[in-house]
Parts: structure tokens; C-alpha cells; sequence
């Protein structure tokens, strides 16, 4: 049995749902996991863990600066253990955006973060105009009709790959569980 760490950033909600996602999927194999917001400020006991995997949402083209503090913070006790950076946007509804070379967004985090992780993953997010606050709804739209996007101003339209999501469970799990060379 495997002890897992799976860390999320979400503004929305939905990068949260994603990361319990992943944590049922691990935990119904017969492994532990515990799931953490970085925003909570929690004490983490590392020693405790055979992998982690951390998660973030991209909105405006970036990340919160919270994940760059946390990664900067952290980085010593990611870098130690079996480890993946997981990225949610909903440029990923396009499916050569999920590509890791494809994604500017993940290519981004990975120039800027100091912490350099062993496996990525990206997985496409939600548009959810009716729940976000009248800016972002706006500007969002507005990217959108850039990208060829939905624009309708009451659409709720999840992108996400819920059977991919928990591949990518299993996947962590495979990291944790991994023979070293």
C-alpha cells in the first residue's frame, strides 16, 4: 500500500474536484491519500509519502503566484520523492493542448517554477460563466471568441476527461510503487 500526496490550487472548485478525483481513484486500489489545498497552509509531514503529485489551474494565461511560492517553499521535499505536476485549463478542450510540448501554459510553469518535476500531466478544465464573477466571465469570453471557444454567457461546459482522470490516479500510484533503476 502506497501513501500519496496529491496538493491542488483551485480558484473555481474544479481543480479541487479534479484532485478528489484522483484520490478516490488512488485510494480505491487500496492505497492511502491524502488531498491538501495549498491555500490551507498545512503541515505537511513529507517522510510520510511515496509520491505527490501537485495540481494547479491556469487562468489569464498563468498561475497563481501562491503555486510559485508554495513550489519555491517546497521544493527541496518535492524534489525528494516520486513526483508530477498536473495543470488544468480549458485550452485543453482542444486535444493537441494536452500534448506537454503543445501547452504554452505548461511550458510556462515549467521555465518559471524552481521546482523542476520528473512527470507532467495536463488535463482539460471547465467553463463555467454562470459562476464566475462578471469580469472574468467576460474576459474569458472574449478569449474565447479569440480561440474559437464558447461564448455563450450561460454556458457550463466541463472539458474534462473523467476516465483520463483516473488513469492519471493509477499512474501516481505507478509512480509511488516504481522499483528504482
Amino acid at each position: 500500500m502506497a501513501n500519496i500526496l496529491v496538493l491542488y490550487y483551485s480558484r473555481g472548485g474544479h481543480t479541487a474536484h479534479i484532485s478528489r478525483v484522483i484520490a478516490q481513484q488512488i485510494e480505491s486500489k487500496g492505497n492511502h491519500c491524502d488531498v491538501v489545498n495549498i491555500q490551507d497552509k498545512a503541515t505537511i509531514e513529507w517522510s510520510k509519502y511515496q509520491a505527490v503529485a501537485l495540481g494547479a489551474c491556469v487562468l489569464y494565461g498563468s498561475y497563481h503566484k501562491s503555486v510559485f511560492k508554495f513550489v519555491r517553499e517546497n521544493k527541496q521535499h518535492l524534489s525528494q520523492i516520486p513526483n508530477s505536476f498536473f495543470c488544468v485549463s480549458v485550452v485543453a478542450r482542444k486535444p493537441e493542448k494536452r500534448i506537454p510540448e503543445n501547452n504554452t501554459y505548461l511550458q510556462k510553469f515549467l521555465t518559471l517554477s524552481e521546482w523542476k518535476p520528473q512527470d507532467v500531466k495536463i488535463i482539460a478544465g471547465k467553463v463555467d460563466y454562470p459562476s464566475w464573477p462578471w469580469y472574468d466571465s467576460f474576459m474569458i469570453r472574449l478569449i474565447m471568441k479569440m480561440t474559437d471557444g464558447p461564448t455563450d454567457p450561460t454556458a457550463i461546459i466541463d472539458y474534462t476527461d473523467w476516465e483520463d482522470v483516473k488513469v492519471y490516479g493509477d499512474h501516481i500510484v505507478e509512480l509511488a510503487t516504481a522499483v528504482p533503476a
